[in-house]
């Protein structure tokens, strides 16, 4: 049994070109077929399955990437407050009064450091209306906004030269 052992051995080591009527009998005996050794594809086909790996890896990293920018631009938009004017006012109304007042400069101040903002508001008409801080430092949209907060409860009054 061992002078088959060693037969199929070397049968298998020196490949099919060898062997030999004599050396194929024991190796059907034995049941065990001779494998085939692919030396030349196997790297190639590893090496091309690296390569697509890397490139399907390189397309799920670019999807993510840009997933992670889409939702920190969502966070951004949904964290920014929605100024929507006042039902009833005009936006042209309203660009009217601060056309007059500041000449539609959202962050002008009076000579006398009294008012402020595109609408000329003094710090408690802004604070009536929600505003907190100056108002010639909040957004445009937000002056536009407390304006028409202020026009829908008292009109124009607040405005006696420019309403």
């Amino acid at each position: 049994m061992s002078r088959n052992l060693v037969t199929i051995c070397c049968a298998l080591a020196l490949g099919p070109l060898t062997a030999t009527a004599a050396v194929a009998a024991p190796l059907e005996s034995a049941a065990v077929a001779a494998p085939e050794i692919n030396l030349v594809a196997k790297p190639a086909n590893r090496f091309s399955d690296a390569i697509r790996d890397h490139r399907i890896e390189r397309r799920f990293t670019a999807i993510a990437d840009a997933a992670k920018q889409k939702a920190v631009k969502a966070k951004r938009i949904a964290s920014q407050p929605s100024y929507e004017l006042a039902g009833g006012v005009s936006l042209a109304t309203l660009n009217a009064i601060a056309s007059c007042e500041s000449g539609g400069d959202p962050t002008v101040v009076d000579a006398s450091g009294t008012y402020f903002g595109k609408y000329q508001f003094d710090t408690s008409t802004w604070a009536s209306v929600g505003g907190s801080g100056s108002p010639a430092e909040a957004p445009e949209a937000e002056q536009d906004y407390r304006a028409s907060l202020l026009y829908s409860r008292a009109g124009s009054s607040p405005w006696p030269v420019c309403g």
